[in-house]
C-alpha cells in the first residue's frame, strides 16, 4: 500500500487557507450563476479571483486541462470544460469543481447548482448528493476504516433509488491534487481500506446519478457523462481527519 501522508500543523494551516479561498470562490460562483451566463464567464471569474488571492488554479494545465474550473451540466458527471459558447439555461443542474494551490498546498471542492425552475427529481437529486457527502463526512475520525465513509454514502444514495458512480472516486489531497488513499463512494474489495489517522486530508466527493452508475467519456477526452443520459449531481469537500472527528477545510458557511 502506498504511504499515506500525515500533515504537520504548519502544513494543515496552509491547507486551511487554500480551502478558505476555494470555499470563497465557489460561494461567489453559486451567487453568480444564472441563466444566460456562459460557463466561460464563471471560469473567467475564478481565474480573476485566483489572481486576487495570489493562488494557483489547481486544475488549469493539470494533465492538460484547459480551464480553472470544471463545469458539468445535467447528464455530464465530471470534468466538463467551460466555454464562452456554453450558455446556462433554466432547469440546468450545474456542477462546478474548483481547486487552488496556496503556498504549495491544495484545496479542492465541488458544488451542484440548480438553476430555477428545477424539475422536482433534479431538486431531490441535488439534495441527496449534498446530504450523502455530509453522511460520509460524519463518519470521519481517527481509527475508523476509510470505507465506513464509503458505506454511509452508498447506503444513503441507494436508499433513494439513485446510484453512485464507480469509475471515479475521491482521493487524498495535500501537496498534490491527487494522493493516496482513494476514497470510493461505495464498498469494494478492489480498493484498500486503511484506518484513518489524525492529520490525513481527504477529498470526499460523491457523484450521484439519477439512473445507472455507468459513465463514458466524450470525444473531448475530458467530459464524463452518464451512459444512460440521466442527471448527475456532485458535492465535494476537503476534510482533515482529527483525533475526535473531522474539520471541513472548504466549509462555505465559514467564509
Amino acid at each position: 500500500m502506498a504511504l499515506l501522508e500525515i500533515k504537520s500543523t504548519r502544513e494543515i494551516a496552509k491547507m486551511r487557507e487554500a480551502g478558505r479561498i476555494v470555499a470563497t470562490v465557489l460561494k461567489e460562483i453559486m451567487a453568480l450563476a444564472e441563466p444566460g451566463m456562459t460557463t466561460g464567464d464563471l471560469d473567467t471569474h475564478a481565474e480573476r479571483r485566483c489572481a486576487d488571492f495570489g493562488v494557483i488554479p489547481a486544475f488549469k494545465g493539470y494533465h492538460g486541462f484547459p480551464a480553472c474550473i470544471c463545469t458539468s451540466i445535467n447528464h455530464e458527471v465530471v470534468h466538463g470544460i467551460p466555454s464562452a459558447k456554453r450558455r446556462l439555461k433554466p432547469g440546468d443542474v450545474l456542477k462546478v469543481d474548483f481547486g487552488a494551490i496556496y503556498d504549495g498546498w491544495h484545496g479542492d471542492s465541488c458544488v451542484t447548482i440548480g438553476l430555477e425552475p428545477l424539475a422536482e427529481e433534479a431538486r431531490t437529486l441535488i439534495r441527496v448528493a449534498e446530504e450523502a457527502l455530509l453522511k460520509g463526512i460524519r463518519e470521519v475520525r481517527q481509527g475508523v476504516h476509510l470505507q465506513q465513509i464509503s458505506g454511509a454514502i452508498q447506503d444513503y444514495v441507494e436508499g433513494y433509488g439513485f446510484s453512485v458512480v464507480r469509475q471515479y472516486v475521491g482521493h487524498g489531497v495535500g501537496r498534490n491534487l491527487h494522493e493516496e488513499p482513494q476514497v470510493p463512494n461505495f464498498r469494494t474489495r478492489e480498493i484498500p481500506d486503511p484506518k484513518l489517522k489524525s492529520g490525513m486530508t481527504l477529498a470526499i466527493e460523491p457523484m450521484v446519478n439519477l439512473g445507472h452508475h455507468a459513465t463514458r467519456t466524450l470525444a473531448d477526452r475530458w467530459t464524463v457523462v452518464t451512459l444512460d443520459n440521466s442527471l448527475s449531481a456532485q458535492f465535494e469537500h476537503t476534510v482533515l481527519v482529527t483525533r475526535d472527528g473531522y474539520e471541513i477545510l472548504t466549509d462555505r458557511s465559514k467564509v
